[in-house]
């Protein structure tokens, strides 16, 4: 019998949807409103959505698909340690060139390409946490007049500072949703 993680799963398809909307409205499926959240408070959600992750690497049926077409807890844990390293390039771009590009990132081609069905998820849980603690710093490290500095994505969408962080914040609160996890609770 062949080894089940040796074979290219069946791909999910694409997710097409503008998700711009979740930086002003609340997200009906993950209760994500990042409208309420202040810049100032970026750096410690971030930790309290990536922390979860490590947890999750250390179930049992990480590997398992939900459904045929849905990434596994691993898939989306590979997603959320690549989505912590763009979004800092991002943010450092943002923080250093004026009006900055985004190159385009497919996330459905990266997930074939970097096989990550077959990753090992002690090594996820190790990038990921670095890749978090990161994107934590930066944010942590926005200096007060520069939350407004613009970026723009290459299909034209306009970011800020802090609409880029929200924005952000809610794909990892998202993403912990779809794998039945929730953020830790922030300290008072």
């Amino acid at each position: 019998m062949p080894d089940p993680t040796s074979q290219t799963p069946p791909t999910p398809a694409p997710d097409a949807k503008d998700w711009t909307w979740v930086i002003e409205q609340p997200c009906p499926d993950c209760g994500f409103a990042g409208a309420l959240i202040a810049p100032g408070e970026f750096a410690i959600r971030i930790a309290a959505a990536t922390a979860p992750w490590q947890e999750v690497l250390r179930r049992s049926d990480v590997r398992d698909r939900p459904a045929p077409t849905t990434w596994s807890p691993l898939e989306y844990s590979c997603h959320v340690r690549d989505v912590c390293r763009i979004f800092d390039e991002r943010t450092r771009l943002m923080l250093t060139e004026i009006d900055p590009g985004f190159a385009n990132w497919d996330q459905d081609a990266t997930a074939l390409e970097e096989r990550y069905w077959e990753q090992d998820p002690g090594q996820v849980a190790a990038d990921l946490a670095t890749a978090a603690t990161q994107l934590s710093r930066t944010y942590a490290a926005v200096p007060a007049d520069a939350w407004g500095r613009t970026g723009r994505r290459s299909n034209g969408s306009v970011f800020t500072v802090t609409t880029l962080g929200r924005y952000l914040l809610h794909d990892l609160v998202h993403h912990l949703w779809d794998v039945g996890a929730a953020p830790l609770a922030r300290e008072k």
